[in-house]
């Protein structure tokens, strides 16, 4: 394990805004065509009261992601209920990242800006790291199962690109950024299990805070995480939680676990 300091998984909230409303996707099923999309659910809530749930429970470190366009008016809304509690993502780049940073995101999510032409541009990634500043910078390296292990995919995890989760990418991407972000493609929304191989890889490798989303069920998930992980791999949990819908998370037990009390 890369660390010998204790430490203990921590449950990482999420807002994810699509056409302005909080949604929960199967994340394999978003085109840029929209067909085929595979919507789990839609809040009648905005995105703001769910900023301010984290707030009032004190959530630190959960990111909103709006996919697609038109989700900016939600998304700044979201980020001044809880200014410098919540991270953004979704068509960051150079140009934007500090005006969300302005709006409130302690940090800017970015993935597929620093590709071009599916390869990797750290001439793009040390601009914006110079830009907003390392501090204020999570890496989105979601990826897909291959036969080499795993790979990183953008364009909404439709193009599978030819970098791979391996410690030599980790080590390279992690003198740029606070934090890493990744998503299981594969297993996102589905609620069928997480990809324990993927957390027990990370929480080896990664030499900064990291936090792991796809196939998060219950809080026996986030204790499964945590004793595979030892404690070095935070979970996201969205489609299976009672507040999004789902019937094997309860919102309010996450809270406690964070808490300490479960």
């Amino acid at each position: 394990m890369r660390k010998n300091a204790k430490k203990r998984t921590k449950f990482r909230p999420c807002i994810d805004i699509h056409q302005g409303k909080v949604k929960q996707i199967v994340g394999g099923s978003l085109k840029d065509s929209g067909k085929g999309l595979i919507t789990n659910f839609v809040s009648e809530q905005s995105p703001a009261y769910f900023a301010k749930m984290y707030k009032k429970d004190q959530l630190q470190g959960g990111h909103i992601i709006m996919l697609g366009p038109d989700n900016e008016d939600a998304a700044i809304q979201a980020l001044k209920a809880w200014p410098q509690g919540m991270q953004i993502g979704g068509g960051i780049n150079l140009e934007n990242a500090s005006f969300w940073i302005e709006q409130g995101a302690s940090h800017v999510i970015v993935t597929s800006w620093i590709f071009k032409n599916n390869s990797l541009n750290l001439k793009r990634l040390e601009q914006l790291h110079e830009k907003v500043g390392r501090e204020h910078l999570v890496l989105d390296l979601s990826c897909r199962k291959t036969s080499e292990g795993w790979n990183v995919a953008i364009n909404r995890w439709q193009t599978i690109t030819p970098v791979q989760i391996i410690p030599k990418t980790l080590d390279l991407l992690a003198e740029y950024c606070d934090e890493f972000l990744i998503h299981a493609a594969d297993v996102e929304g589905k609620q069928q299990g997480m990809d324990e191989d993927l957390i027990k890889f990370l929480a080896e490798y990664c030499p900064i805070p990291v936090t792991y989303a796809g196939g998060g069920r219950s809080i026996d998930d986030l204790r499964k995480c945590n004793e595979i992980s030892q404690g070095l791999v935070d979970l996201t949990i969205g489609s299976a939680l009672d507040i999004f819908g789902g019937k094997g998370a309860k919102y309010e037990e996450c809270v406690r676990y964070n808490q300490g009390k479960l």
